[in-house]
This record gives structure tokens, C-alpha cells and sequence, in this order.
């Protein structure tokens, strides 16, 4: 074999190389994303974190409601001591998603004392990092992590980076865990953002024309 050839082989080899590893990493994330949406771990915990979504004008939408029921439902049920609401306000917004998550809980019979309102961050890292410094100022250290089944391994390992010991109780119930279309979306979208995360260590800006 020319010397050209066994270069061409290896160049070959290479890339073959390549596209199996990056075939084995995603999809082994991927698998990841789905093992992970499965888990309901109701291990007392300091607090349940409910991951924002969209609010109008204080009024939680569906997403965000079935999240904070869920959550509601932990507290009455000796799960966790607190509720943390998390999440800002969007451009023109009057309230923040930590605002009318807390607002909604207030009118659901949750003590406002058990609830603590984190209402900074306009992505799943800023909400996240907003509560840990709360959190660490309140001695609080463990978490469930409250959000939709494919959002829970991204949620929990950034709360897991920022300090936290952290699982996942997501909720079933909500527009985006009705339909098998809408898992295989979310599905592919987690492992995308959650791929660039443990590379980049910030939240993809924009994914499918969704903040993350």
C-alpha cells in the first residue's frame, strides 16, 4: 500500500471513529433524558423546585399549573418543607413566574412561609443559580426537582453543579406530556441543550425558538 493510501485509511478510519462515538454519546444522553423522565424519587427533601414557564399577568399557564399542583401535592404530603417558585419576567411581563407561581400556591392553601419566591433568571441555569444562593442563605440542601419529565436530568444536574443534592419528581399531567410526538420533541430537545450544557456549562440561548 502507498504511503497516500495508508493515510487515506486512517482519514477513513478516523472519521468512521468519530461518528461512532458521537452516535454512542448522544444517543447514550438521550437514553439518559428518557431514564431519568421515568423516575418519581419522593425522598424527603429541604424544598420542591419548581422550574418556571410561562405566566399571563400573574396567572400561571397550563405548563406551570400542572408543575405547582404537583408541587402542592408534595408539600401536603410531608415530602418537602418548602416550595421554591423560580423564574423572571419576560419583556413587558407586569409579574415574574416566581411572582405568579407564588401568588397561585398562596391561593391554594400553601402557607407563604413555606414558599420561597425566586423570581430572577429567564432560563433553567439563571433560575437555578438565583436559588442556590437562597438557598445556601437559608441552610437548605437538598432538592426535588419539579418540572416536566424530559426537563428533569438537565434541571437536576445543574442544581447538582451549583451545590445541591438533587432529584427529580416531575409531573404527568400538562400539554407537553400528552402525546408521543410531543415526547420525541422534548426528548430530542433535551438532549441538545443538555449536550451543549456539560460542554459549554451555560444554557443553549434558543433551542427549536425555545429559552432554555
Amino acid at each position: 500500500m502507498t504511503f497516500l493510501g495508508r493515510i487515506r485509511r486512517l482519514v477513513q478510519r478516523t472519521l468512521i471513529g468519530a461518528l461512532v462515538v458521537g452516535f454512542l454519546v448522544v444517543g447514550g444522553t438521550a437514553f439518559r433524558v428518557w431514564q431519568v423522565a421515568r423516575e418519581d424519587d419522593r425522598t424527603h427533601a429541604d424544598m420542591a423546585v419548581v422550574l418556571g414557564a410561562a405566566q399571563y399577568n400573574g396567572v400561571p399557564s397550563e405548563v406551570l399549573e400542572a408543575r405547582l399542583e404537583h408541587a402542592r401535592r408534595l408539600y401536603e404530603q410531608g415530602v418537602v418543607n418548602y416550595i421554591a417558585t423560580t423564574g423572571g419576567r419576560q419583556p413587558g411581563d407586569n409579574f415574574t413566574e416566581g411572582q405568579a407561581g407564588r401568588i397561585w400556591l398562596e391561593s391554594n392553601g400553601v402557607p407563604t412561609d413555606r414558599i420561597l419566591e425566586i423570581g430572577e433568571g429567564t432560563d433553567t441555569l439563571g433560575s437555578i443559580q438565583a436559588l442556590a444562593q437562597k438557598a445556601r442563605a437559608k441552610s437548605l440542601k437538598t432538592a426535588v426537582i419539579v418540572s416536566d419529565p424530559w426537563h428533569s436530568l438537565r434541571a437536576r444536574t445543574m442544581a447538582e453543579d451549583e451545590g445541591l443534592e438533587a432529584w427529580a419528581s416531575p409531573t404527568r399531567s400538562g400539554p407537553n406530556v400528552q402525546t408521543r410526538e410531543t415526547q420525541f420533541f422534548y426528548i430530542r430537545r433535551e438532549t441538545g441543550a443538555l449536550l451543549y450544557y456539560h460542554l459549554m456549562k451555560a444554557p443553549v440561548d434558543a433551542f427549536d425558538g425555545i429559552v432554555l
